[in-house]
C-alpha cells in the first residue's frame, strides 16, 4: 500500500480524517513485514507512539500542528536520536545512546513528523552497498539477491519498500544519490551546508551532507525546507532560500541542460546509458537546449575523494578510543592495549582500511605527495565546474555507472566498489546540490537519472527534477 504525499498525509492527520498514531502503527507494521531485508536496526515503540498521541491530542484540542504533522520517518542510524542506540551500523558504537538529537531531526519533529526507526548503512558510512554494517546487509526492495546501495542502502530501501513516507541520508560521496538509484526512489544531496550536520556521525567533514530520500520530488522539497537553513552548533551552515522549495514543475523551454561527456563514455553500462539517453530526448522535446560539456577533471574525483575523504575519515575516527564513550575492551592491561583491543573489536575491516589510506595520506613525507596534490585537483575540479555553469543551468548524466550489483559480488574487488560513486563524488567534492530521480529500468533493475545544478541554486535543481519526473 502506498503512502499518500507528505504534504495529504499531513493535511489529512491535522483535519482528523486519521490519527497520528495509526501513521505510527501502520509503519510499525510494516517494519514487521519486511524484516527479511534488514533495513531497520532499531525501532522508536514507545517514543514515536507516545509523540503520535501527543500530536492527535493537541489536534483535537484544536492546536495547529506543522507542515509534517503525524508523518512517520526513518533516520539513518548515524543520526544522534532519541529513544533508540544510534549505532552508525558498528560494534564499536552498538550500546550508545545519545543524551541529544542531531538537529536535522529536532527540525522535523518541531513541525510535527515522528522518528519510528533507525535504517541499516554501512558502518560509519564507509561503503557503497550496505554490505559492511556490522549488523548484516540490507537487501534491494527489488531483488533480494542485489544490494540496495550505500551507505544509505536500509533509508533507500526503507522508503522502497513503504515503512515510511521518507528517510533521512548522508552524503559523503553518493551515499544518499546511488542507493535511491538502486532502489528506485528519488535521492537528494542539497548544497554542502544547506542542511546541519550537528548531531550526526561524523565521516568526511568537509563533503558530509544531510538529506532526504523519498518517493517523489515535491517530498523531497517538502522535508529540506523544513531541515535547511542555518544552525548555531554548525559553523559550515549556510543561508537557506528565502523562498520556499516547493518542488513545483518548472517549464523546461529554454533550460539550458548541459550532458556530462566524461559520464556517457567507456565504462558505463549500454542498458544504463540508453536509459539516460532516452531521457536526455523527452528534455529535448519539451523545449530544453541540450549541450554536450566537458569537466576534464572528472576523470580524477574518485582518486581525489578517495584521498581527501580517507584523511578525514582517520581523524574522525581517532576519537573513538575506547575511554570516553563507545566500546572499551575491560582485558587491556594499560592504554595502548585498550586503544588496539576496543579499536580491532570495534571498526569493520572498511574503516579500518580508511583509517589506514588516511593516515598513511597525512604522513610526514606522503602529506605533499598526496594529500596537498588531492586538494589541488579538487580545486581544479571547482574552477571547471564554475566555468560550465556560465554555459548552462543544470547537468545531466546516470547517478551509477551500472544497476544494483548482487550481494557479495565486489566485497573483494574494493576498486570495483569505489568505482559505483565515481558519478557521484564530484558533487561532493565542489560542494553542490544533486539529486537522483527514477528514470527507468535496465537489467530489470531501476536506473538513476542525477541532475546537478550549481551551488545554492538547490530551488530550481529541485523543480527541473520535478518536471523532468513528471515526464516518467
Amino acid at each position: 500500500m502506498n503512502w499518500d504525499s507528505i504534504k495529504k498525509i499531513a493535511q489529512d492527520v491535522s483535519s482528523g480524517k486519521v490519527t497520528a498514531e495509526e501513521l505510527v502503527r501502520r509503519s510499525f507494521s510494516i517494519i514487521d513485514e519486511t524484516k527479511d531485508y534488514n533495513a531497520i536496526l532499531s525501532i522508536s515503540k514507545h517514543r514515536a507512539l507516545e509523540r503520535a498521541k501527543d500530536i492527535d491530542n493537541r489536534i483535537k484540542n484544536g492546536e495547529k500542528i506543522g507542515s509534517l504533522a503525524g508523518v512517520p520517518f526513518i533516520a539513518k542510524d548515524n543520526f544522534l536520536t532519541f529513544d533508540t542506540p544510534t549505532t552508525a551500523s558498528s560494534h564499536m558504537l552498538e550500546n550508545f545512546y545519545a543524551p541529544y538529537q542531531a538537529t536535522a531531526v529536532e527540525r522535523l519533529e518541531a513541525e510535527g513528523a515522528i522518528m519510528v526507526a533507525k535504517s541499516n548503512l554501512d558502518s560509519f558510512a564507509h561503503g557503497s552497498s550496505t554490505e559492511n554494517s556490522a549488523f548484516g546487509p540490507t537487501l534491494n526492495p527489488i531483488d533480494k539477491t542485489k544490494v540496495p546501495g550505500g551507505s544509505s542502502g536500509g533509508s533507500a530501501a526503507s522508503v522502497a519498500l513503504k515503512i515510511a513516507p521518507f528517510a533521512l541520508g548522508t552524503d559523503t560521496g553518493g551515499s544518499i544519490r546511488l542507493p535511491a538509484s538502486f532502489c528506485g526512489v528519488v535521492g537528494f544531496k542539497p548544497t554542502y551546508g544547506l542542511v546541519s550536520r550537528y548531531g550526526v556521525v561524523a565521516m568526511a567533514s568537509s563533503t558530509d551532507v544531510i538529506g532526504p530520500i523519498t518517493s517523489t520530488v515535491e517530498d523531497a522539497a517538502l522535508v529540506l525546507d523544513v531541515m535547511s537553513g542555518k544552525d548555531q552548533f554548525d559553523g559550515t551552515t549556510i543561508d537557506r532560500d528565502t523562498k520556499t522549495y516547493d518542488g513545483k514543475p518548472m517549464s523546461l523551454k529554454g533550460a539550458k541542460i548541459g550532458v556530462v561527456k566524461e559520464y556517457l563514455s567507456s565504462g558505463i553500462d549500454k542498458e544504463v546509458k540508453k536509459v539516460i539517453l532516452d531521457n536526455v530526448e523527452k528534455m529535448k522535446a519539451q523545449g530544453a537546449e541540450i549541450i554536450e560539456v566537458s569537466i576534464p577533471s572528472i576523470s580524477l574525483s574518485l582518486a581525489c575523494y578517495y584521498v581527501l575523504v580517507p584523511a578525514e575519515v582517520s581523524s574522525n575516527l581517532s576519537r573513538y578510543d575506547g575511554q570516553r564513550y563507545g566500546l572499551s575492551d575491560a582485558t587491556a592491561k594499560n592504554l595502548d592495549e585498550s586503544f588496539e583491543k576496543s579499536r580491532a573489536a570495534g571498526f569493520e575491516a572498511e574503516n579500518k582500511r580508511r583509517i589506514m589510506i588516511g593516515t598513511y595520506v597525512l604522513s610526514s613525507g606522503y602529506y605533499d605527495a598526496y594529500y596537498k596534490k588531492a586538494q589541488i585537483v579538487r580545486t581544479k575540479l571547482i574552477n571547471e565546474f564554475e566555468k560550465v555553469f556560465k554555459k548552462v543551468d543544470f547537468l545531466v548524466g546516470p547517478t551509477a555507472p551500472m544497476t544494483a550489483f548482487a550481494i557479495g559480488q565486489n566485497v573483494h574487488d574494493q576498486l570495483q566498489m569505489y568505482l559505483a560513486d565515481i558519478m557521484t563524488v564530484s558533487a561532493n567534492l565542489v560542494g553542490i546540490p544533486s539529486i537522483s530521480i527514477p528514470a527507468g529500468m535496465a537489467n530489470n533493475m531501476p536506473v538513476g537519472l542525477q541532475l546537478m545544478a550549481p551551488q545554492k541554486a538547490d530551488r530550481a535543481l529541485l523543480q527541473i527534477a520535478a518536471t523532468i519526473e513528471e515526464d516518467n
